[in-house]
């Protein structure tokens, strides 16, 4: 077999390994959908599928702002602590701008401290699942179970509901999205992100810096990982520049219309 042949053989299968992780199939028969989103250069918005623009039309989900205006919607994925938590909140606190923590149960199994500190300071928290599995390969039952418990630990914690989901592993389909608003939960999915959430391949400040700027937009929906020493030492020096820059840092209330807080910029 020629080397022309082999190679034209590798791009097929390519191809369709990236078909099957947008669209792969549950043992429900269903489609799976792994978000992503289309970069654009020059600080413009991206773009994402039709078909999830569809779906988020259909259930009031939402992963970016109004791209005529320059707000910021700063959200961190919670999974578990890494000690950088505190460090983002200290920030935060000092640069007065709010952001969403999607958490998990660990952290109400294990850091609850940390879950009222972001409640007190104002920010708010999201629900994130309780174990993270993916929710399209959970029945309907598991799906509600995994928001309930997250929903009821925090509820105990503060009193207070969650109103926002973020889908374990970025995977969802029609089903899984039609659940959760059902339970009362908008999905909150994402304008911007890199690869930031293992500890172990950390680059340093500087490159969190540079790829935050490189793509940061009009009404993004910044994901970060609070596991991330690069963000907890980056986010100070984005805050500023974005800030200087005619940015404005808004909670997701505001994406959402929930209600407009008056922020102290």
């Amino acid at each position: 077999m020629g080397r022309g042949v082999s190679k034209n053989r590798w791009v097929i299968l390519a191809m369709a390994m990236l078909l099957f992780m947008a669209a792969s199939d549950t043992g429900f028969g269903e489609n799976v959908y792994d978000w992503n989103f289309k970069p654009a250069k020059n600080n413009q918005p991206p773009t994402t599928e039709p078909h999830y623009i569809e779906l988020l039309d259909r259930y009031d989900g939402y992963f970016i702002g109004d791209t005529d205006t320059k707000n910021i919607y700063l959200t961190f994925d919670s999974g578990y602590e890494n000690g950088c938590t505190d460090v983002i909140l200290d920030v935060l606190k000092e640069k007065g701008v709010p952001a969403a923590f999607f958490v998990t149960g660990y952290y109400f199994e294990r850091e609850v401290d940390l879950i009222k500190r972001m409640d007190d300071e104002g920010h708010i928290v999201g629900n994130h699942s309780w174990n993270h599995p993916s929710f399209p390969d959970l029945n309907d039952e598991e799906v509600i179970s995994e928001l309930a418990k997250v929903e009821k630990a925090f509820k105990t914690l503060t009193g207070k509901k969650m109103n926002y989901l973020r889908p374990p592993r970025g995977t969802f389909n029609e089903r899984t999205m039609k659940i959760a608003k059902e339970e009362g939960y908008q999905h909150i999915f994402w304008s911007f992100a890199y690869v930031d959430w293992d500890p172990d391949a950390q680059k340093g400040k500087t490159y969190a810096y540079d790829r935050i700027m490189d793509r940061v937009h009009p009404g993004a929906v910044l994901l970060l990982h609070s596991v991330s020493k690069d963000n907890a030492a980056a986010l100070g020096d984005v805050i500023d520049e974005l800030k200087a820059e005619g940015y404005q840092f808004q909670s997701l209330d505001h994406l959402t219309g929930r209600r407009f807080p008056l922020l102290d910029q």
